[in-house]
């Protein structure tokens, strides 16, 4: 037996696995890349060493292999004679495998309640893009912030769940205290990317642009554009780019790491991001060339054929309005699949509405929605293609003064600095 490095035993005997499986968890909590090489080298020093298998189970999730990650779980299904939090662990990521995401998220609950700092199952339920942030139920912010609260005391003044913590803080508004902690978690460890990308949230949050663009483009010089965060935070850093005006830097920023053939992300990431910063400049009055607009719509096609991952299906629906492909926006329009294919329906008519022109509809449509569209996943900032699109319709049916009314309510940080063109002077 070995332990890990939360002090978890493993049914290992091999320091170096112990030591490579370690390095391999660290990647994974902090973004970083390398995770899958060095799970592959704790599997080469201990074929039999179950958690390695589903280490790198994790590493294929992260590289989109999802075959890949089946068989390493199976494999660490036919290890015998481990302790019943190995057995407990390598079920969890069986039933996410099974496409059983609900039963997951429950069984992580009940696993940490037993197991707090078993890190890498308990990872599963955090973040916006977790079990919990796609559970697609009413509340599902308040039950992250209450799942990590519940952990932390469990991991002191470790950096991951430092840095998880403050993230549940911010989507629960309270950015400053988010701040604070995240900046106690960069300095246990400055090259955690999640830290990096959540202290970007944070800063969004707290409407300072200018410092978060200077602290992100420095943060990102020496982050591998492998890692699953370099198209992410490269997002990030152009959509500050944007709302300061700097438009050639942005289309730099997208054509280098974020729109389709140019960034190593995850198929989400490099729809969702490219859809959504594509919407916020036209928001903001840019042109966005027809072509972009085809290019991210044939991805989602290529890459989300069939209704499912909510997220990822509004951000198709918006590429496919934009793009002209009806046929592929109307299947989504009649969709009733997915953790919030309830919302993905009619957010798809609010995209076809929008992209003809038709105002009165697209507000019609979208009004319903905007009680608890976080329902449909995702962050504060990335929800923000609704709020601001409500605001857009606002203003398109020369309801100026509701649309100021509605972002002191709702969004109160951009009631000075609009990201609508043609709001500000309205």
């Amino acid at each position: 037996m070995r332990n890990d490095g939360y002090g978890n035993p493993m049914s290992t005997g091999s320091d170096a696995a112990r030591d490579a499986y370690v390095e391999g968890v660290d990647h994974i909590l902090a973004a970083t890349h390398g995770a899958k090489e060095a799970f592959e080298r704790a599997i080469e020093a201990d074929p039999g060493f179950a958690l390695a298998h589903t280490g790198l189970a994790r590493a294929q999730m992260y590289a989109a292999d999802m075959g890949g990650a089946r068989v390493s779980v199976d494999r660490a299904l036919q290890v015998s004679g481990l302790t019943a939090r190995e057995e407990q662990h390598i079920a969890i990521f069986d039933l996410m495998l099974s496409g059983k995401p609900a039963e997951a998220r429950k069984a992580v609950w009940e696993h940490v309640k037993e197991y707090p700092r078993d890190a890498m199952a308990a990872q599963l339920n955090t973040n916006v893009f977790g079990l919990i942030g796609f559970s697609g139920l009413p509340g599902r912010e308040a039950e992250l912030l209450a799942y990590t609260s519940f952990l932390s005391p469990h991991y002191c003044e470790d950096w991951w769940m430092t840095s998880m913590h403050s993230l549940s803080l911010c989507e629960t508004g309270q950015p400053a205290p988010a701040l604070e902690l995240m900046e106690r978690s960069l300095a246990l460890n400055p090259r955690n990317a999640n830290a990096s990308h959540f202290k970007a949230h944070e800063l969004y949050e707290l409407g300072e642009a200018e410092t978060g663009l200077a602290y992100l483009r420095d943060w990102m010089v020496d982050y591998d554009r492998r890692s699953i965060l370099h198209g992410h935070n490269s997002w990030h850093t152009a959509l500050w780019e944007l709302q300061l005006g700097q438009i050639d830097a942005m289309w730099e920023t997208v054509d280098d790491a974020i729109a389709p053939g140019c960034s190593e992300s995850l198929p989400i990431n490099v729809l969702t991001d490219t859809a959504a910063l594509y919407w916020r400049a036209e928001l903001l009055g840019v042109d966005v060339a027809p072509e972009r607009w085809a290019a991210v719509s044939a991805y989602a096609a290529e890459h989300f054929p069939k209704a499912g991952q909510s997220f990822a299906d509004m951000h198709a629906a918006l590429a496919h309005a934009m793009a002209g492909d009806g046929a592929r926006l109307a299947t989504l329009a009649e969709t009733t699949n997915g953790y919030a294919g309830d919302l993905v329906a009619p957010v798809s008519k609010v995209w076809k509405a929008v992209a003809a022109g038709d105002w009165s509809s697209a507000l019609d449509d979208l009004t319903p929605l905007m009680a608890d569209h976080a329902r449909i996943g995702g962050s504060r900032a990335q929800r923000d293609l609704l709020e601001l699109t409500y605001v857009n319709i606002l203003l398109k049916l020369g309801k100026s003064s509701e649309a100021h009314r509605f972002l002191r309510t709702r969004r109160p940080v951009f009631a000075d600095d609009v990201p609508v063109a043609g709001l500000q002077a309205a």
